[in-house]
């Protein structure tokens, strides 16, 4: 079969190996859509175990079943989870399913920018779901980074009716504005530095969308009649996202880091203002197995508009111009690779 190996940005090469075998309770899936996540471009994290096989946002055809399995069939449309959490640990029994150390280690093989993935038995247990008939497999593409996005809101503490600002306005900043009106938000606001994207956040419901150079805060006021925002979601790795989060968040709000910053990356804490006015600090990681079905039914019941996030459709021998899209972060939201076209 063939697959597209990651080497770095700009070097993504089609290469043969073998179709993988399966065991024991696991599956064989056709991969029909795997959308590229901006965690797949950042080479500081990435390179490191280059060269590999990525792509984790996945939804094919199931077509052939491991000894034992009898939950699926043959032909059955699924997405499949790379990291799936143990479900006994002592993190998982708390709720923090994104520290399990299965859920570190798992993933298929050997990754969704290939015809075909291996499923392991843990996957298949907790981390593959039928795609509904409303649910076509590139929009399935988006169940996983749905799933980040509400275990984000829900860690954060969101309720109807809260302001909210986010800060990055890529493919998580987009989904963060879609699933929290969808859930009954107050007003939203939106920032980032490329036009293109502003206008993408106006387009998906974003009220207010802003470039980050603005007076963010002056302009949060203007729009929530004095006040700053309730959540602000930090969708951005820069340090410059992190530090407009302290001056745009009310009194008695969250700040929800959902973007991860390279290794040894320091902000400084205002810890005079996060202490007086009380705000809280929370980090968010993955979504675990409830999360993946909440998505798959917010989609269902057609809460979000995901199929209009889509500006590109390649196929396997275009990964690496997906990547250059995806890298340079210009006029892309959301890049499909189709492996079996």
């Amino acid at each position: 079969m063939r697959v597209a190996r990651y080497y770095n940005n700009r070097d993504v090469r089609i290469e043969d190996e073998p179709l993988p075998e399966i065991g024991h309770g696991e599956l064989l899936v056709r991969i029909e859509a795997s959308g590229i996540c901006g965690s797949d471009v950042m080479e500081w994290y990435r390179m490191k175990r280059a060269p590999l096989v990525l792509g984790h946002e996945v939804a094919g055809d199931i077509v052939e079943l491991g000894g034992g399995v009898d939950q699926f069939k043959r032909g059955e449309m699924v997405v499949v989870t790379h990291h799936v959490p143990c479900n006994r640990c002592r993190y998982c029994l708390k709720g923090h399913h994104s520290v399990c150390d299965t859920l570190r280690s798992t993933n298929f093989i050997p990754g969704g920018f290939s015809e075909y993935v291996r499923v392991p038995a843990v996957n298949v247990d907790r981390g593959t779901f039928l795609l509904p008939e409303e649910i076509s497999y590139e929009e399935g593409t988006f169940v996983e980074p749905l799933a980040c996005v509400l275990k984000g809101l829900r860690v954060a503490g969101f309720e109807p009716g809260q302001n909210v600002l986010v800060i990055g306005s890529g493919i998580s900043g987009l989904l963060h504005i879609q699933a929290a009106i969808a859930m009954g938000a107050g007003r939203v606001a939106a920032t980032d530095i490329n036009d293109y994207r502003i206008k993408a956040a106006e387009r998906f419901g974003a009220g207010l969308a802003m470039r980050a150079d603005e007076d963010v805060p002056a302009r949060l006021r203007e729009f929530n009649k004095g006040l700053l925002a309730d959540l602000v979601i930090v969708c951005a790795g820069a340090t410059s996202a992190m530090t407009q989060a302290f001056t745009s968040v009310e009194r008695g709000g969250t700040i929800l880091f959902f973007a991860p910053a390279e290794p040894d990356t320091s902000v400084a804490l205002p810890l005079w203002d996060v202490w007086r006015d009380g705000i809280k600090l929370v980090t968010s990681y993955a979504g675990p197995p409830a999360d993946l079905l909440l998505a798959i039914e917010m989609m269902r019941a057609g809460k979000l508009n995901v199929r209009d996030m889509i500006t590109h459709r390649l196929g396997l021998d275009e990964t690496g111009y997906g990547f250059e899209l995806v890298a340079g972060g210009t006029n892309s939201i959301k890049v499909i690779i189709n492996p079996q076209r």
